[in-house]
C-alpha cells in the first residue's frame, strides 16, 4: 500500500507519540496490525512523492529524502553487480512489492531491468504505471494476497518499506512465495526497511504498521530459507535537530 519508502507517519527518531513498544524484545506487536486500517490510510494518501513518503519531504530540510534514498539503492545494486555501467549487468525481469505510484519503479528499477512487474493494492496509485514503458504486469493486491504468474521468474525482487503492514507470519509467507519465483542461481531479493532503535518492535496505530528491529527481520529471512549475502545502512539522510529519520537498512538475499 503506497510506496512506503518511509512508511510510518512518525518516522523521526524521538517522535513516539503514536508508537507503542511491544514489551520484551522477544515479543512482537504484529498481532495488532489491522490490514483494513492500513489500507484505508493509504487510500486517503496523496498520490505524489510527499504522500508516499508520509509527508517527510514537506518538512523543512527533508525535501531531498527521495533523491538520497534512490541514490543509496542504486549504489547498493551496483555493489551487487546490477546496473548499466561497465562491468555491471542489467536484468531481464524485476518485481517491486508495494510500488505505490512507482517512485522506485521509475527512479530505479526501470533503469536496470527490461521488464518490471509491480504489486500495489491501491489501484489509483498505479494508473500511471500501467501506461509506462517497461512496466509489464500490475497486481492490484496486497503482498499477503499476491499470487505470481505461473512460469514467470525474476532476476531482482525489490520490496521497500512495506513489510511493516504484514504480520510476522505473513512476512515469512511472502518471502517464501518470492523464493518460488526468484531465479535460482542468479536472482537477488532486496528488502529495504526502517529499523526500530529502542530495543523493541514499535506499533504505529496511525497507519497500523510495525517498525521492527534488525534482529527480527533476520529471523524472518532465516525462517524463509533465504541467505543474506550483503547488508548496508542507507547513508546521507538529512538531520535537522531535533528531527532525525529512523535508520534504514538494505538486505540482499539469495536462495
Amino acid at each position: 500500500m503506497g510506496d512506503k519508502t518511509i512508511p510510518n507517519t512518525a518516522p523521526f527518531n524521538g517522535h513516539n507519540d503514536v508508537h507503542h513498544p511491544a514489551g520484551p524484545p522477544s515479543l512482537s506487536p504484529s498481532g495488532l496490525i489491522d490490514s483494513r486500517a492500513g489500507r484505508q490510510y493509504w487510500e486517503n494518501a496523496n498520490a505524489d512523492v510527499n504522500g508516499m513518503l508520509g509527508g517527510v519531504p514537506g518538512v523543512g530540510g527533508f525535501s531531498s529524502v527521495s533523491r538520497i534514498d534512490l541514490q543509496g539503492s542504486r549504489t547498493f545494486l551496483a555493489k551487487l553487480g546490477i546496473g548499466v555501467r561497465s562491468g555491471r549487468r542489467p536484468v531481464i525481469n524485476a518485481l517491486e512489492g508495494g510500488a505505490g505510484i512507482g517512485r522506485v519503479t521509475e527512479g530505479l528499477l526501470l533503469h536496470v531491468a527490461e521488464n518490471v512487474d509491480v504489486i500495489e493494492p491501491v489501484s489509483r496509485f498505479t494508473d500511471g504505471l500501467k501506461k509506462m514503458s517497461g512496466v509489464r504486469t500490475v497486481f492490484n493486491v496486497g503482498l499477503e494476497e499476491w499470487k505470481p504468474i505461473k512460469g514467470v521468474t525474476y532476476d531482482l525482487i525489490w520490496t521497500q518499506w512495506c513489510l511493516g503492514y504484514l504480520s510476522d507470519e505473513q512476512v515469512v509467507q511472502y518471502l517464501k512465495l518470492c523464493m518460488t519465483v526468484l531465479k535460482r542461481d542468479s536472482g537477488i531479493m532486496v528488502i529495504k526497511e526502517n529499523l526500530s532503535t529502542g530495543g523493541v518492535d514499535l506499533f504505529d496505530d496511525t497507519d497500523s504498521s510495525v517498525t521492527r528491529q534488525d534482529e527480527r527481520l533476520r529471523t524472518f529471512f532465516e525462517a524463509a530459507g533465504l541467505r543474506l549475502v550483503k547488508t548496508e545502512l542507507q547513508r546521507g539522510f538529512p538531520e535537522i535537530p531535533p528531527k532525525k529519520l529512523l535508520p534504514v537498512r538494505m538486505y540482499a538475499l539469495k536462495l
